[in-house]
C-alpha cells in the first residue's frame, strides 16, 4: 500500500479561534476542518482556528478530542491501495453544550468570532418541507420561543447569540450552512429570522439587514466510523487515533463570497469562491446525493450493504447512470465550463471506491427530509415541462423502494430500524394501508414530502405503484427491466 503522510506545519497553540462550528461530526472533521488546516499550514498559523460544538449528543467525542488536545487524523483513500494520512489541528477547542450553553455563548459573542458554520443535517433547521417555513409547532422550537435565553436548537442558539451581540453593539458574525440543502443560506436566514421575530419585529429586521447568510455546496464522501474501520486504520496505517476519520480523496467546497467581517483566503486552498452557488448545489444534490439515495433504497432491497457493492452490479450502475443522464441532468442550469457528463463519470468512479465501505443504511437515514430535494423537486420540474410517463422511471422506482424500506422489514420479514423524523407516521401508514394501491395513494398525499403536483399526477402515481408491486412480488431487481430504457441508455462509456 502507498501511504503518504501530511503533518501540521504551524504551532497550534498560537492559533486564535475565529470560527465556531455547530455540529461536530465526522463530516466536519473530514471537510471544513481540512480546508482550515490547509489554510493554517500555508499561512503558518493565523486567527481562523475552529471551536467545534455539539449541542445535543456525542459528548464522548468532545471529551476524547479534548483529552488529545483536539488533534486527530483523517485517512483520505484514493482507492484501497493509495491513501494519505493527514494530521489535523485546526479545531482548537471543543464544547458539549447539552445542559450548559454559556461557554458556547461566550465563544459566539467573542469579538474574535467572525464566522459560524453548521452541519446539523436538514432536520436541524426545523423547516417544513412543503413551504420551507419554520415549524413553529415543533416542541423544541416552542421551547426556544418560550425560553429564548436558554435555547435547544441551532436556530435558537444563533438567535440568542445575535441578540447578545446586538445588545453589546458588536457586528454580527456571518452564518455559513454546510448542510446538503438547496439554497441553504437563504433557508438558514428564514429559520433564524422567523424565530427572531418572536423576540421582536425590529430584531428580526436587524438580522435581515445586517447578517450575511452565504450559501455553500459541500462534496466529500465520509462514511460513519465504526470499530471495524478503526481497526482497519490501525492495521493498514498504524494509526491508533480513536478520533480518526476515513474519507475519499475527492473533496469540493463551493462558497458564495459574502463575508462582511472577513474570511480565510480559502481560494488558495481549493475552495471555489463564487457569486452564486445555486447551480453547483443543485448539480450535487440531484446527481451525487440523488444517486446515493437511489442506490441506498434499491440496493438495500436487493440485500447489498455498501455503495461499492451495489454499483459493482451492472444493473444498478446502469440505473444510476440513467437517472443522472436522463432524469436529473435535464433539470440543471450550469455554467458553460461545467461538463456534466464528466461529473457523472467521476461519480460512478467514486461510488466504486471499495476502500470506504460506505453503508447504504447510513445514506437511507432521514429519507423524508432528503428525497424532496434530491429527487422530487427535479421530478416536479420535469412534469411542469411536459415530461412523459417513462421519463421519470428511475425516480418512481426510488420512491417505491423508499416506501418499501420505511415499512421496517425486508421481503423475508427481517426487521430493521427506520431512522427518520417521520418514522412513526410512515409506520402507521403501512399498518393502515395493506393494499399497495391504497398505500401508494396515501403515501403520495403526505404533503410534508410530496407536492400536490406530484401527488395528483396519475402517470407518476401509477409508475410508483407498478414498481412497488414488482418489489413486493418479484424483488427489486425485476424492477430494473420494467422499462427497457433503464438498461438500454448508452451508459457503457460510464463504466456501467
Amino acid at each position: 500500500m502507498n501511504i503518504e503522510t501530511t503533518n501540521t506545519l504551524y504551532a497550534p497553540e498560537k492559533v486564535d479561534v475565529g470560527i465556531v462550528h455547530i455540529g461536530l461530526g465526522a463530516f466536519h472533521r473530514a471537510h471544513q476542518a481540512v480546508y482550515i488546516e490547509k489554510n493554517l499550514n500555508r499561512n503558518q498559523g493565523g486567527n481562523w482556528g475552529i471551536c467545534a460544538v455539539n449541542i445535543r449528543s456525542n459528548s464522548q467525542l468532545v471529551d476524547e478530542l479534548k483529552a488529545n488536545g483536539c488533534r486527530y487524523h483523517i485517512a483520505e483513500y484514493q482507492d484501497s491501495q493509495n491513501v494519505e494520512l493527514r494530521e489535523i489541528n485546526a479545531i482548537r477547542d471543543v464544547l458539549f453544550s447539552g445542559t450548559n450553553k454559556e461557554p458556547l455563548f461566550e465563544k459566539l459573542v467573542s469579538p474574535m468570532t467572525k464566522i459560524v458554520t453548521l452541519t446539523v443535517t436538514e432536520k436541524g433547521y426545523y423547516l417544513a418541507l412543503a413551504d420551507k417555513t419554520l415549524r413553529q409547532d415543533d416542541p423544541s422550537i416552542q421551547h426556544d420561543i418560550q425560553n429564548p435565553t436558554a435555547p435547544k436548537t441551532a436556530p435558537g442558539i444563533l438567535v440568542e447569540a445575535l441578540y447578545r451581540r446586538k445588545e453589546l453593539n458588536l457586528p454580527p458574525f456571518t452564518i455559513l450552512s454546510c448542510d446538503n440543502m438547496p439554497n441553504n443560506g437563504s433557508l438558514t436566514r428564514r429559520a433564524v429570522c422567523e424565530l427572531a421575530s418572536h423576540r421582536s419585529a425590529e430584531f428580526a429586521q436587524w438580522i435581515e439587514d445586517n447578517v450575511a447568510f452565504p450559501s455553500s455546496m459541500v462534496d466529500r464522501i465520509v462514511p460513519a466510523m465504526s470499530d471495524a474501520s478503526r481497526e482497519r486504520l490501525q492495521k493498514e496505517l498504524n494509526c491508533h487515533d480513536q478520533n480518526a476519520v476515513m474519507c475519499e480523496a475527492f473533496s469540493q467546497w463551493v462558497v458564495e463570497d459574502n463575508f462582511p467581517q472577513g474570511r480565510p483566503d480559502w481560494e488558495h486552498d481549493g475552495v471555489q469562491m463564487v457569486k452564486d452557488v445555486h447551480p453547483f448545489e443543485t448539480m450535487k444534490l440531484r446527481l451525487l446525493n440523488g444517486s446515493h439515495s437511489l442506490l441506498a433504497y434499491v440496493g438495500l432491497a436487493a440485500k447489498y450493504k455498501t455503495v461499492a457493492q451495489a454499483v459493482a452490479d451492472e444493473k444498478f450502475a446502469s440505473l444510476i447512470c440513467h437517472y443522472m443522464s436522463f432524469e436529473a441532468s435535464p433539470t440543471l442550469d450550469l455554467p458553460k465550463e461545467v461538463q456534466v457528463q464528466t461529473y457523472i463519470e467521476s461519480l460512478v468512479s467514486r461510488f466504486a471506491n471499495d476502500s470506504l465501505q460506505h453503508q447504504l443504511s447510513q445514506i437511507a437515514m432521514d429519507g423524508s427530509q432528503k428525497i424532496p430535494q434530491r429527487w422530487l423537486s427535479g421530478a416536479e420540474e420535469r412534469l411542469a415541462k411536459g415530461a412523459k410517463q417513462d421519463d421519470l422511471n428511475a425516480t418512481a422506482l426510488g420512491v417505491a423502494a423508499w416506501l418499501f424500506y420505511v415499512r421496517g422489514e425486508d421481503s423475508e420479514g427481517n426487521r430493521h430500524t427506520v431512522d427518520d423524523p417521520m418514522a412513526q407516521t410512515l409506520s402507521e401508514l403501512h399498518t393502515r394501508c395493506s393494499e399497495p394501491e391504497t398505500l401508494v395513494h396515501e403515501a403520495l398525499k403526505l404533503n410534508d414530502i410530496f407536492s400536490t403536483k406530484l401527488s395528483q399526477d396519475e402517470a407518476f402515481s401509477q409508475t410508483v405503484l407498478k414498481a412497488y408491486q414488482t418489489i413486493i412480488s418479484s424483488g427489486v431487481t425485476k424492477c430494473l427491466s420494467f422499462n427497457n430504457r433503464l438498461l438500454n441508455n448508452n451508459t457503457a462509456h460510464f463504466g456501467g
